[in-house]
């Protein structure tokens, strides 16, 4: 089927549908008033979990609601009311606050539980569009959302108004992060298998190269032993140190190929006459975001790491931090 519509009227299309909905949000923006503040002060009381709850659309705006909290530090689930009421009802207890969204607030299945939850002494927050709706008298308190119209041009697609419950939704979230004094790094304890995760929680001990697998030689190891060292634990590295391990310099294939196109007689040397001294060195606890910007600054391809008695406990390199997805 081709189209019906030019390009220039088709952008005019979906471009009158940003501007219905954002004048939409601008309504509600400075239309938010006690019923938004109560909501805030009844999540931050809230002892148990955030239960969500909305049928068809807007449950699927509810279960986004509920993941973006769960992610910011309010522990909060979705719970379908339809199944809520085939058993699911009891996954809210005391102490909970249950987050109900419908924008006619006439929800049947949703308005089905709700005097089972308010038997159960739970507090109800409602974001509808009807603050006189069923739904809203069964509230604590209500967060109005009343859209003029809706974007589809038929005035039924719920478009605008789930818009305004996501934002609604998100600015519960971010209010509540920040009253919390939510950081990047509880963030990151919510989602350790994303970037930003790995970025916050590796620490140099989840990286490096420790016991058995660490290179380490003394000064008067010979460059074979040398060699068979830094070839055996593949870091392209060897740490030399003394009795105690303390760091006294490193050997790395650099400094194999420097030596080895030198004019003296390899077969009389030890590690002590071709390493390189002072070495860059990193804590052990240390974060991997900061090992990345010490190898970049410096332009060299390992650490090592150590403890608080500048004891050798490990080594990495380029590969490793690499293999931790840190680069």
């Amino acid at each position: 089927m081709g189209l019906t519509k030019s390009s220039p009227e088709i952008l005019s299309v979906a471009r009158q549908v940003f501007n219905d909905e954002i004048s939409a949000l601008e309504l509600i923006r400075d239309s938010l008033s006690d019923g938004f503040v109560r909501a805030v002060e009844l999540i931050l009381a809230c002892n148990g979990k955030v239960v969500v709850s909305g049928m068809g659309k807007s449950g699927h705006i509810g279960n986004k609601i509920a993941a973006t909290l769960a992610s910011t530090g309010t522990a909060a689930f979705f719970m379908h009311p339809a199944e809520a009421l085939h058993g699911d009802l009891g996954m809210i207890s005391g102490g909970d606050l249950v987050i109900a969204i419908s924008y006619s607030g006439e929800s049947d299945e949703l308005n089905a539980i709700l005097p089972l939850i308010k038997r159960k002494n739970v507090p109800v927050v409602s974001i509808t569009g009807n603050s006189n709706s069923s739904l809203a008298q069964f509230s604590d308190c209500v967060i109005p959302i009343a859209v003029n119209k809706e974007a589809c041009p038929l005035n039924l697609a719920p478009t605008t108004s789930t818009t305004a419950t996501l934002v609604v939704g998100d600015a519960l979230a971010v209010v509540l992060l920040s009253l919390r004094k939510f950081q990047p790094e509880d963030f990151a304890l919510s989602h350790p298998g994303g970037s930003l995760g790995r970025k916050l929680l590796t620490r140099v001990a989840d990286i490096m190269h420790s016991g058995n697998r660490l290179p380490l030689v003394k000064e008067d190891t010979t460059l074979k032993e040398v060699v068979v060292e830094i070839s055996r634990k593949g870091l392209g590295m060897a740490v030399v140190v003394d009795d105690e391990y303390h760091v006294l310099g490193v050997v790395t294939d650099g400094d194999l190929r420097r030596v080895l196109d030198s004019d003296v007689d390899v077969r009389t040397l030890c590690a002590k006459n071709f390493m390189t001294l002072n070495p860059k060195v990193i804590h052990y606890n240390a974060m991997g975001v900061e090992a990345v910007s010490m190898l970049q600054e410096y332009r060299i391809g390992g650490l090592i790491a150590i403890d608080d008695n500048h004891v050798v406990v490990g080594a990495f390199n380029l590969q490793d931090l690499f293999q931790a997805k840190l680069i």
